[in-house]
């Protein structure tokens, strides 16, 4: 059957001015996975990534560690993450935020789950998506895959956007979204086998290229 590894983008630059480019451990992450793909064998036909510089960014360190040549990835923007700065900033407007929501990672996670909850319920005025239109786009960029006929597929995404995909898969509600987001490491892979009529999950949140020898520091969730 086809297969889809749908990745998550490498460490990025969490509290800096500009959150959309890795870090430089982001960089060895993504290279890392890389060479723990290629030891696997897998040879993909196939790219396809968001529009987002981390996307980009991470796809190429993956490839490089696969010892392949740059090559171009079919852009989806239904793979982007939610705009989760704006979001919450939204979901406070006209009331105090939480203290340091923005730049301190446990205030933000915890800030971010409630966030998405209210979102999700339809609570927050004038975000920057309804939530209706991101699960959308997500499911129109998995469908767009699936209509690739390909079959080995690489795709690199964000954490919101392969959480949506992995509980509309498991036709979960919608709450787990974000309770499977909030699990997802850096570079971690999602695999996927599909047919002309079905699409089923067949690994979550997998990191070939840790090792107990490298786990710190290459074991990161943001």
């Amino acid at each position: 059957m086809p297969e889809l590894y749908l990745i998550r983008h490498a460490q990025a630059s969490f509290g800096a001015a500009n959150y959309d480019v890795l870090s430089d451990l982001g960089h060895e992450q993504s290279f890392a996975l890389g060479q723990a793909l290629a030891v696997q064998g897998v040879t993909p036909d196939a790219l396809f990534i968001g529009a987002q510089r981390r996307h980009r960014e991470t796809l190429e360190g993956i490839l490089k560690g696969m010892g392949r040549d740059p090559e171009q990835a079919e852009i989806l923007p239904g793979l982007n993450e939610f705009d989760f700065k704006n979001l919450l900033d939204a979901h406070y407007r006209g009331r105090p935020a939480p203290e340091n929501m923005h730049s301190e990672r446990k205030s933000h996670f915890r800030t971010l789950r409630d966030t998405v909850l209210a979102w999700q319920r339809d609570e927050i005025e004038n975000p920057p998506e309804t939530w209706a239109q991101f699960s959308g786009r997500v499911e129109a960029a998995r469908q767009a895959i699936l209509d690739s006929k390909a079959q080995t597929i690489v795709a690199v995404s964000s954490g919101g956007a392969i959480g949506q995909m992995i509980a509309a898969t498991l036709q979960t509600p919608s709450e787990h979204q974000i309770k499977l987001q909030l699990q997802m490491k850096n570079c971690a892979v999602n695999r996927f086998v599909f047919s002309d009529s079905n699409f089923y999950l067949h690994g979550f949140n997998e990191t070939p290229h840790i090792t107990a020898a490298n786990a710190d520091p290459l074991l990161t969730y943001s």
